[in-house]
């Protein structure tokens, strides 16, 4: 039935910042016994539901899960492994914000399973990272970056570009800097002004003032141009890799494969089902205590939304979708998937490609995906 991913959220943050929905969840203790408990319970729970399928990966994410205690981490990657047993070469990720406190914990962890960490450097000067809100400076984000590399076999980091101001050059040398440091995965995201964000008060009231389109295109073309010529090519819009090196977590996500999801506010979506946990620490803890999972929703999807979702994430990729594989996913045919018409249009723009079964968005089309994708989607998966 193909891989199976195991995501993880814990949803304590030890600070606010400006762009989490998590801000609620700050803390300054944990009961750990008892998030243990829960998050074990919820666990079993989703492996009574989805058994004999072996793990290819586990991602800890949420709030801050590098503060994780090392000994909770390593008793929830013992129990998935004792619920599905591991895939040759499972890939363990932990987020973690590039801190001297959450660094301090890096070996314990690497000596729990966890064997590639997801640092949120985001940029790599310290103005900016002011503007972003961080707490961080660029000498404590590089000396965690440092230690995670001594720490952990694999190692990613994300920056954000087009920032107020910056301009081609500044970006271009902040790539190559970026790149000076030999992590094998880099994250590079577009800023982007999301709703209820001090950002968006601060467009609002004319502070801040974002890069218009055609500075964004030009920004994002040269960092396709350097991780190419680097070795690290986009296999995602904002992901690139050596070979190899990919996130196979992330894979899963974007080729709409199985994953399961535990813990406050985690999404899952496993046999054809999109599955919600209760966001709010005390009713997880809860519905776990009431039901013995964190479930908030469990809800089948039909033919037609997986067939949406799954065209919303595969395009993102380089690779593009399997049309024949989602054809026997969703009993669809291709015609009821994609508007082949306005396929063909694009195509012949050069925007998207049609070959071999696949369906790619190509280098030209990948700044407008966003437009592109209701033209791609056929009529029929929108009723």
């Amino acid at each position: 039935m193909g891989p199976l991913a195991l995501y993880i959220h814990w949803p304590f943050c030890v600070s606010k910042c400006p762009y989490c929905d998590f801000n609620s969840h700050v803390r300054e203790q944990v009961d750990v016994a008892a998030w243990q408990d829960a998050l074990l319970a919820d666990m079993a729970h989703e492996a009574a539901l989805v058994p004999g399928r072996k793990l290819s990966s586990i991602f800890f994410g949420g709030g801050t899960p590098s503060l994780m205690p090392p000994a909770l981490v390593e008793a929830l990657i013992a129990a998935a492994e004792r619920h599905w047993g591991f895939a040759e070469q499972i890939e363990i990720t932990l987020e973690a914000n590039p801190s001297s406190v959450e660094a301090a914990n890096f070996h314990d962890l690497a000596d729990a399973g966890v064997n590639r960490v997801s640092l949120g450097l985001q940029a790599l000067d310290d103005e900016t990272l002011g503007f972003l809100g961080r707490a961080h400076d660029v000498a404590e984000g590089l000396a965690a970056l440092d230690i995670a590399q001594r720490a952990f076999g694999r190692v990613s980091f994300d920056l954000i570009y087009a920032r107020p101001g910056q301009t081609l050059d500044d970006w271009q040398a902040e790539l190559d800097r970026a790149l000076a440091f030999g992590t094998g995965h880099l994250s590079l995201y577009q800023l982007t002004i999301e709703p209820g964000t001090r950002f968006q008060t601060l467009v609002r009231t004319g502070v801040l003032v974002p890069a218009d389109d055609d500075h964004c295109a030009d920004l994002f073309e040269l960092t396709r141009g350097v991780m190419t010529a680097a070795g690290l090519p986009a296999y995602e819009i904002s992901n690139h890799a050596k070979p190899g090196q990919e996130s196979r977590h992330n894979l899963t996500y974007w080729r709409y494969q199985d994953y399961v999801g535990i813990g406050p506010g985690a999404h899952g979506r496993r046999l054809a089902q999109a599955t919600e946990r209760h966001k709010k620490p005390e009713n997880f803890l809860s519905a776990v205590e009431r039901n013995g999972s964190g479930l908030k929703l469990e809800q089948p999807l039909s033919p037609q939304t997986r067939a949406m979702e799954a065209l919303m994430m595969g395009l993102r990729l380089a690779e593009g979708v399997d049309l024949e594989v989602l054809e026997a996913k969703t009993g669809l045919a291709a015609a009821e998937i994609v508007d082949g018409g306005e396929v063909e249009k694009l195509a012949d723009m050069g925007f998207v490609e049609r070959r071999d079964g696949r369906l790619m968005v190509q280098a030209k089309g990948m700044p407008l995906l966003d437009a592109l994708l209701p033209k791609i989607i056929a009529d029929v998966l929108r009723t």
